[in-house]
């Protein structure tokens, strides 16, 4: 049987990114939920890397001739000793939405001069393979949070982190473009090789 990916996440938003990223390898792609997973994932790690390999590890013990890969990512802001860091999706409460988040985070920082307001996206991709082996990948984009809120194209923080080379924020950018820059962009590709290693003769 040919083998599946299945991504420990129930975000559209995250898929049409992961698809785009991996569609060279040739397999199906699903996320939990299309895979019929519907579980409760308890997130109690101390890392990025910690959570990554906890989803991952749910999923995989509910489907295991599948590869399962879960991601755990999210800003870190120096000014804010590295905050929301790990708790970036239950910062100010999960239900809370993004424009209020960013409000907050804005509010937090105002008056705060741009050298200071340097912050970074972490990605973590886990993977759990069927033999039970584990591979993990951490990658981050640099820039800093912008003064105000810009852009439509992103989601989550994208619109309050600024890329200064670019001179725009994530949320700015056209979706190849953050696909290629992006913490998560840099993850998937850095997990496509192993996988391409790890699975060749399957691929």
């Amino acid at each position: 049987m040919k083998k599946r990916i299945i991504f420990a996440t129930g975000n559209e938003n995250k898929m049409k990114e992961i698809r785009m990223i991996l569609k060279d390898l040739g397999l199906e792609i699903l996320s939990m939920k299309e895979a019929g997973v519907d579980i409760d994932i308890v997130e109690d790690g101390m890392t990025f890397e910690e959570n990554a390999e906890i989803k991952a590890r749910s999923v995989a013990r509910v489907l295991t001739n599948d590869i399962v890969l879960a991601d755990d990512s999210g800003l870190e802001i120096d000014y804010l000793d590295k905050a929301p860091g790990i708790y970036s999706a239950r910062f100010a409460g999960e239900d809370t939405s993004y424009d209020i988040k960013n409000r907050i985070l804005l509010d937090r920082l105002e008056g705060v001069p741009e050298e200071e307001r340097t912050a970074r996206f972490v990605c973590a991709v886990a993977a759990v393979f069927p033999d039970g082996t584990v591979s993990t990948v951490r990658k981050t984009i640099e820039g800093r949070i912008a003064e105000e809120s810009a852009g439509y194209n992103g989601f989550g923080y994208d619109p309050i982190f600024y890329v200064p080379e670019y001179g725009c924020t994530t949320a700015q950018m056209s979706p190849e473009q953050k696909n290629e820059l992006s913490h998560r962009g840099k993850a998937l590709r850095a997990m496509r090789e192993i996988l391409k290693e790890k699975i060749g003769g399957d691929i």
